[in-house]
């Protein structure tokens, strides 16, 4: 136990975290766009896949068994690479101390040097979204288990569309970020790996933005409809 404690208090130790944290966020990301995509097949569908998600596991486990379990590790996942972020932006910060010059941060790439800030805003659009379509508690028409509907009804608001793509923007800056850092955290030093890693993190960030906003965008046009 000394020595799990003793690498997480390390810059390396607490890197790693970050790194395994995040990959296990992007996979629930990847699923949960992929999920989100059975809209666009119609309410039945899309119902029927939700139903399928709360029975996951039954009866071995009770209703929405398997679904706690997964937003159990979830939240673990958050927590830990959060707090991971801060203390080693904390670490980084101490270190640089009065050296530190802001045409130093020139020297990173955009979604680099909006890092930390697109980490805040995805962190309060996942608490939005969860009161919103999860709870229904900022959600004035929620109905239990009316999955379809309620996201119809949802995207139908302009603002709420728009802070959406904006949301999902930050957040895929912050995934092209982590992506593309990923190797190098987890010790992974291949040059054929390093060629290829910028334009596949800038790929797959770009297709979870266009599958993300795909379903807001159609509520509004109207191509996904009660």
């Amino acid at each position: 136990m000394r020595r799990v404690l003793s690498l997480f208090d390390s810059t390396v130790g607490k890197k790693a975290v970050m790194a395994v944290s995040g990959l296990i966020l992007f996979g629930f990301v990847f699923a949960h766009m992929a999920g989100n995509l059975k809209a666009f097949e119609g309410q039945e569908s899309f119902d029927a896949y939700a139903q399928f998600l709360r029975d996951l596991g039954y009866p071995a486990l009770p209703e929405y068994g398997v679904l706690w379990i997964a937003r159990i590790v979830l939240l673990l996942a958050v927590a830990v690479h959060i707090i991971a972020a801060i203390q080693l932006w904390s670490r980084s910060r101490k270190a640089r101390g009065s050296r530190y010059r802001k045409s130093d941060s020139q020297v990173f790439s955009y979604a680099s040097r909006t890092m930390r800030w697109g980490g805040v805003i995805v962190a309060l659009f996942v608490v939005y979204h969860l009161l919103h379509l999860t709870t229904g508690t900022v959600h004035p028409d929620f109905e239990y288990g009316s999955v379809y509907a309620n996201l119809v009804v949802a995207f139908q608001s302009v603002p709420v569309v728009l802070f959406y793509v904006v949301a999902v923007g930050a957040l895929s800056l912050h995934l092209y970020h982590g992506l593309w850092s990923v190797f190098s955290t987890l010790g992974v030093q291949n040059p054929k790996i390093d060629r290829i890693r910028r334009p596949l993190a800038g790929g797959v960030a770009f297709v979870l933005f266009a599958g993300y906003v795909a379903v807001p965008l159609g509520v509004l046009s109207g191509i996904i409809s009660l």
